[in-house]
Formats: structure tokens, C-alpha cells, sequence
């Protein structure tokens, strides 16, 4: 396959940790196993973050065969008519841009290439998203069938990397970079890193985590005349009537207007209010130009007790709206580099979820000092699900880590009852991973002094860290293939009594991003999914982003077993945790991060109930009716 990697040494040089998964040192890039899916590896450029506003500026397209053979090749720039954005990343200026065409000018001979192919892409949820609101806007549909991400791939692979950017990954891998933020440099890289991993999942024997198209709602964009930008004004509440507006008042639009809607929304946000697509507590007015309409938002309104106003009397209000008061900057977090202390034991007054379980009580605080099983990753095959977990705490407990399925960190499998048989043991050993009939076995410590201290930590349930000083976090939650259906992971946005203040604030499949996009679920693999939360984009009111997941029909998180999960920032991780106490529930909270005492931390949870996913959102203050 074309291959940008040369030279006399290996690209595995090096990596201890992967030497023993492969029977020779490989060349270049190796061949993809044959099977039923051609490729096309894709990387675009943007003028933002958001897939609903902000527009692409370059695109590139490898189609590759089933071997991973080139066979056509796409690549352009664009020029959208906008604001190209952070120049300085992409170098995408608006003279460069000039004279481009348009996306719909090339979306045919674009579509013919991807037609029918997996897309392969890194973060493939952002690029993804954002093919799919440039096709909307040229009225087409994404002909592509899957998606493949190369990062949950690489983070399902275990690989020992600080993070999963793309320059990291194709340093680890020794594939030779063209110029970073090109997207025709990235995609070419791209297509090799994605050759190693998914060489290295089938040696695992690691199913390549494909999503369908239609595993996530089609991303609608904001009408072309507007983008909607986050209001830099304290919301200061309802309007009175007979009262002026005040700048940072939540404004919400129903039914027909005499003025477009792009225009109207453009006048509000120009005057320092901020447009809501719901209605909630928090609106300020609500615009509605036929009161006798039987619009849900106008429902809404009238149970808040919500002013409503034609557009007439609203133009009146816009000569005359006050200043506001500007946001104020919360959450103050640790300096970049510094790693925070654990602890489990919560502060007085916080939110502290029940982690009691008769079988599996949590462990009362995480370990600070390595343990002596720190740097030992342990796979537990056979057994009930009771020893299994058993073994995990006990793992976890002395400093390790535990795992749900073979990655090329694991260090040792345990072996239990009815595990014998299980083809992985066979891979395992002959990449040299050690294989236990017993912890005591297992974890026997080598006498040549103390170990040293993981570079991610891994705490119990309970366990409490302070973030970083980054704004951006990724949670995201893995488990093993199993005989259990959906698993729908969700994302609430909660105030400070602890409920959801507007319908923007509840991140699931059908709504998978919040206002702003300040949180968003990615759907990484039938065993991965992701909640990306943006701590600067925060809603003003937010005091809690609480993750959670829940089972459908009858399923148990004991039929699902462990559930493997990660807090990462974007230059490194941060935390893992196993969760492994579930038996009967039907939905588990996994994670959260709370604001307290004016920094943002996060605690692992694991908390279990027996009811669904209804109930569970319910009782934060969601109307499921």
C-alpha cells in the first residue's frame, strides 16, 4: 500500500509493549486483512467546532481497497464565503481561499469516491458530522455506510501513548508526517496509522469498532445567515412586563415570523440576547406572533409563566435594551503539568451518590503511592461475574489496573472456571502475556525495588480528583462484546438543586449535543461511547455534568458486565476506573463533574438502579411524556 514510512528501522523499534504481538518486524505499513469493506480515510479542515455553524474549509478523501490499497484519491479547498477562523491552526487564510468552490460544487465527484465505503477518520464523530451538515446544505445524503474512529480504535488498543492525537500516534508508529492541519499531509498519514491498528486489533482479535451512518441523527446546521455564538451575558431572568430588556435575556422563537428567521435571530444576538430553541424556567420571553397556537413551546411558556409577545411589541422592546452584566469566569483549576491529589472522601455539603453494595463495597480511597501492582493491567477469563469482579477490586485495590477485553497493555491474565477454552488465551501466550490460574499466581512482585507510580490513575468507585487546568474533557465508557443489546450512555447538564434547567441541557442519542456544543456524545463503537464536555462553554447555571448509561428491555448491568472507564484531557489522560459492582440495575451513573468551591472536579461513581433510563431522567427534572 502507499506508505509515506521509510528507512532501515523498524517502526516497532522501540515498543516493548507491542514486540511480542507480532512474529517479525514489519517492514511498512502492513496489508489489511481481507474482508468485506473498502476504506476511504478523511480528514477535513474547519472554520470552528461545531458542525451546526461552522463550515469546512479543505477536505481530502483516500479510498483504499479491502487490502488497503489505494485506488483514487480527493482532495480540495473550499471557500464557504465565511469567516475562516483559527488561521493560525490551519493556516486557511481568506485569500487562500478565494476563488475555491463550494462543497456543493464538488459533493458529486466527492460522493463517488465515498459511495458505499467505511469512513475511516480520526475523531470520525467531528468529521463525520460535519459531511453530514455541509451535504444537508447542498440537499444530499452522506453515502457512506459506516464510520470508523482511529482514535477509539488506538485507545481500544491500549497503546502506551501520552494521548491520541494524530502526531502522537504517527510518532509511536513511525509514520512519516507531511505538514499537520493539511488535510491531504493528515490523511495521508492517517491511512497508515490506521494499517498498524487495525493489523495490531486483529492479532488481539479485537473486532475494528464500525458505526453505522445512521447511529447518530443527521446533524442540521443553523439557517446560512446565522451561527449562533455564545452570549458573554449573565442571564439576569424573566422579563417584566411594562420592564426594558437586559442584555443576556434567553429569548425563544415559535411558529411563523414576518421577519426571516435568520435575520431575527441575527437582531437578537446583536443585541446582546441570547436565541434558545426551548422553552424552560430560565427563558426570559418568548416571541409568538398567533397566541392561539397550540405550539408545545407556547405551552411551555404559559405553565412557566413566561411573557409572550408578538413581534410588534418585541421591536418596541429592541430600541431600548439595557446593558448587562458580563459572565464571570468560574472553576479554577490546578496548573497545567501538576498532578492532583486523589481522594474519596467528598467535602462537606457535596452531592455524595450512595456506592454501598453488599457483594462489592467500594474501596474507601484511592491510592496515592504506587502499589505494588502498579503497571499491571489484568484480564479475568471465565468465572462467575461475582469472582470476576472480585478479582478486579483486589487488582485495582493494590495499585493496578483491570480490563474488560485484550489490549496490548495487558500484562496478566487470570484464568478462572469455564475460561479454558477462550481463544484469546492462545494469542496471549504467544506474545508472551502471563497467564494465572489464581491472583496469588498472578500478581507475585518482582524483588527489584519499588514500582513505579502508573502515569494515569486509577481509582475506585468514590474516588474524587481535582481537573487539570484544561477545559476540555473527554468520559468516555467501554465494555466487552456480549450477548446484551443497546447500551444508550446519556449526558445531563444539572443546576445546583440538581435537576435540568432547559431541554438543551439533556445529551442522548436523538440530541446528541447541548447548547453549544459545550457537551457532546460520540457513539465511538458497538462497545465505546464518548461525552466530550467543554468546562468554557458551560451554561452559566451548570454546577454538575452528571454521565450515565442505561440498558434496554430487560438487560442487567451483570449480563453487561465490567464497564471500563476514562477521564482524558486533550494533551494527556487522566484518570481510569473499572466499574464492576453491577448485578441487577438497569441504568448505572458513571461519572461526574461538579463545580465546588469554585474548581471543577470529577468523581467516579458506579452507582446502580433497578429501573430505566426513564426514571433515571426523570428524576432530574426531565419531562419524558
Amino acid at each position: 500500500m502507499s506508505s509515506w514510512w521509510s528507512g532501515e528501522s523498524s517502526p516497532l523499534s522501540g515498543h516493548d509493549d507491542l514486540m511480542g504481538w507480532f512474529t517479525a518486524r514489519p517492514a511498512g505499513p502492513p496489508p489489511l486483512r481481507p474482508g468485506a469493506h473498502r476504506w476511504a480515510v478523511v480528514d477535513v479542515e474547519t472554520s470552528g467546532l461545531s458542525a451546526r455553524g461552522d463550515r469546512v474549509l479543505s477536505i481530502a478523501a483516500l479510498a483504499l481497497d479491502e487490502h488497503g490499497r489505494p485506488e483514487a484519491e480527493f482532495s480540495t479547498l473550499l471557500d464557504p464565503g465565511c469567516d475562516p477562523g483559527p488561521v493560525e491552526i490551519h493556516g486557511l487564510t481568506r485569500e487562500r481561499l478565494a476563488g475555491s468552490p463550494q462543497f456543493g460544487d464538488v459533493a458529486p465527484q466527492l460522493w463517488e469516491l465515498l459511495d458505499g465505503r467505511v469512513l475511516v477518520a480520526h475523531n470520525a464523530a467531528f468529521d463525520h458530522g460535519f459531511l453530514q451538515a455541509e451535504a444537508s446544505r447542498a440537499r444530499r445524503t452522506l453515502p457512506t455506510r459506516e464510520r470508523l474512529c482511529t482514535v477509539a480504535l488506538s485507545r481500544r488498543l491500549g497503546l502506551e501513548v501520552p494521548n491520541f492525537k494524530l502526531d502522537t500516534l504517527a510518532g509511536y508508529w513511525q509514520v512519516r508526517r507531511g505538514t499537520a492541519h493539511d488535510a491531504y499531509d493528515d490523511a495521508r498519514a492517517l491511512v497508515d496509522v490506521f494499517a498498524y491498528s487495525a493489523d495490531l486489533a486483529w492479532r488481539l482479535g479485537l473486532p475494528l469498532p464500525l458505526v453505522p451512518s445512521t447511529a447518530a441523527p443527521e446533524v442540521r446546521p443553523f439557517p446560512t445567515a446565522w451561527v449562533k455564538t455564545p452570549s458573554p451575558w449573565h442571564n439576569p431572568g424573566p422579563l417584566v412586563r411594562g420592564k426594558p430588556l437586559v442584555q443576556g435575556m434567553k429569548v425563544v422563537v415559535t411558529g411563523e415570523t414576518t421577519t426571516p428567521r435568520e435575520e431575527l435571530y441575527a437582531a437578537l444576538e446583536a443585541a446582546g440576547l441570547e436565541v434558545m430553541s426551548s422553552v424552560s424556567r430560565l427563558t426570559s420571553v418568548v416571541i409568538c406572533n398567533d397566541v392561539t397556537s397550540s405550539s408545545g413551546k407556547l405551552a411551555r411558556a404559559r405553565s412557566e409563566g413566561t411573557v409572550v409577545v408578538g413581534e410588534p411589541t418585541f421591536d418596541v422592546l429592541l430600541r431600548d435594551v439595557r446593558a448587562g452584566v458580563p459572565k464571570q469566569q468560574r472553576g479554577s483549576q490546578a496548573p497545567a503539568g501538576v498532578v492532583p491529589a486523589p481522594s474519596a472522601a467528598p467535602e462537606a455539603g457535596a452531592p455524595v451518590p450512595s456506592t454501598r453494595s453488599a457483594k462489592h463495597p467500594p474501596v474507601d480511597r484511592p491510592r496515592v503511592a504506587p502499589g505494588p501492582y502498579a503497571r499491571r493491567r489484568v484480564l479475568v477469563v471465565g468465572g462467575t461475574h461475582d469472582e470476576a469482579a472480585t478479582i478486579r477490586e483486589a487488582v485495582v485495590a493494590r495499585g493496578g489496573s483491570a480490563a474488560v477485553v485484550l489490549s496490548a497493555n495487558v500484562t496478566d491474565i487470570v484464568v478462572l472456571a469455564g475460561g479454558e477454552g477462550d481463544r484469546r488465551l492462545e494469542r496471549a501466550r504467544a506474545a508472551g502475556v502471563a497467564v494465572h490460574r489464581s491472583l496469588d499466581e498472578a500478581l507475585v512482585i518482582d524483588a527489584d525495588g519499588p514500582p513505579s507510580p502508573p502515569d494515569t490513575l486509577v481509582l475506585p468507585r468514590g474516588g474524587v480528583v481535582d481537573l487539570r487546568d484544561e477545559n476540555v474533557w473527554t468520559v468516555s465508557a467501554s465494555w466487552a462484546a456480549g450477548p446484551v443489546g443497546e447500551v444508550d450512555v446519556v449526558a445531563l447538564i444539572l443546576d445546583e438543586s440538581g435537576l435540568v434547567a432547559t431541554d438543551e441541557d439533556l445529551v442522548f442519542y436523538n440530541a446528541p449535543a447541548s447548547d453549544g456544543d459545550a457537551v457532546v456524545l460520540s457513539v465511538d463503537g458497538a462497545c465505546e461511547q464518548s461525552v466530550r464536555v467543554d468546562l468554557g462553554r458551560l451554561p452559566e447555571h451548570a454546577q454538575r455534568v452528571l454521565v450515565a448509561a442505561a440498558l434496554e428491555g430487560d438487560a442487567t448491568f451483570g449480563d453487561l458486565g465490567a464497564v471500563e472507564l476514562s477521564v482524558d484531557g486533550e494533551a494527556s489522560p487522566l484518570l481510569g476506573s473499572t466499574l464492576d459492582a453491577g448485578t441487577s440495575e438497569r441504568t448505572m451513573l458513571l461519572a461526574e463533574l461538579y463545580l465546588r468551591a469554585d474548581r471543577w472536579r470529577v468523581r467516579v461513581l458506579g452507582q446502580g438502579h433497578d429501573h430505566g433510563l426513564a426514571e433515571l431522567l426523570t428524576s432530574h427534572g426531565v419531562d419524558v411524556a
